[in-house]
């Protein structure tokens, strides 16, 4: 067997994916490259996990360098797989579609936890595909539909769930909160996406680190790898209030028309921001 054959990566798959024409992708493409992926991929990727959770925090081991890298294409195939799931749009394209119990059979088979909470909405956990726009405008956020499940790797948050939910408009606005651009993403159907590979060649775009997440004992680290203060206002955030800012941190989009002048038509760049 020759390196190319060996070789067992998400990017891999993402491609294989991209490329297949016609239907049944879980048997066809998903299943004999998770056969192979079974043989060492999923352990080494625990383990790199463990070490990235262990030293995110502080600034993550040089060595979590690749494995951010290929979170990110694992997230890719994560993201194509699950436009089936999704409000029709024109930002997607096609993709083979599977189940939601290959999905979880994929994802489960390398060593992550689905989960399908229904409870409170969080928006570290929850991602709103869609809003039914409460009459109350002070009606808090209620989850009244989970779309698709979310998925753990340990303490890392992989994926969020995506829910449709009820709110009032002073926390959850809809055609903004549903259909803003949302960050840290590769691919929706029905909403524009915004991530740090746009823009880049066919094999610079790869190069593209992971948001981290971690739900710990002491709390939450959201984007844990970034190292600018999510309170310090800057050029990339024009007319963002503190409060925004941290809104469009944890909801990875705008929920609400912004208050500031102009700041509804703006580009941001939240890249950096912690919290």
């Amino acid at each position: 067997m020759d390196e190319e054959e060996a070789r067992v990566d998400a990017r891999m798959l993402f491609q294989a994916l991209r490329d297949h024409d016609g239907g049944d992708a879980y048997t066809t493409v998903v299943e004999p490259w998770l056969a192979r992926a079974r043989l060492g991929y999923r352990e080494a990727l625990t383990a790199g996990v463990e070490l990235l959770v262990a030293t995110a925090v502080e600034g993550p081991d040089e060595r979590c360098g690749e494995l951010l890298w290929e979170l990110y294409a694992l997230s890719r195939v994560s993201e194509v797989l699950l436009t089936g799931f999704q409000p029709a749009g024109e930002h997607a394209g096609v993709w083979p579609a599977v189940s939601r119990a290959e999905y979880l059979r994929l994802f489960t088979g390398l060593g992550l936890t689905p989960f399908e909470e229904d409870g409170d909405f969080d928006p570290f956990l929850h991602e709103i595909v869609e809003v039914e726009q409460a009459q109350d405008p002070d009606e808090p956020v209620r989850i009244t539909e989970v779309v698709w499940p979310g998925l753990w790797f340990g303490s890392l948050l992989f994926s969020r769930a995506g829910v449709r939910v009820r709110a009032g408009v002073r926390h959850a606005e809809r055609g903004v909160a549903d259909r803003s651009p949302l960050y840290w993403a590769y691919l929706r159907r029905h909403r524009p996406t915004v991530d740090l590979s746009q823009g880049w060649g066919s094999n610079s775009q790869w190069r593209t680190d992971f948001r981290v997440d971690l739900r710990t004992a002491s709390g939450d680290e959201v984007n844990a790898c970034g190292r600018g203060d999510v309170d310090a206002e800057d050029w990339t955030a024009p007319g963002l209030s503190p409060a925004e800012r941290r809104e469009l941190l944890r909801h990875r989009c705008l929920v609400r028309t912004p208050g500031g002048a102009g700041a509804a038509g703006e580009d941001f760049f939240p890249f950096d921001w912690r919290m």
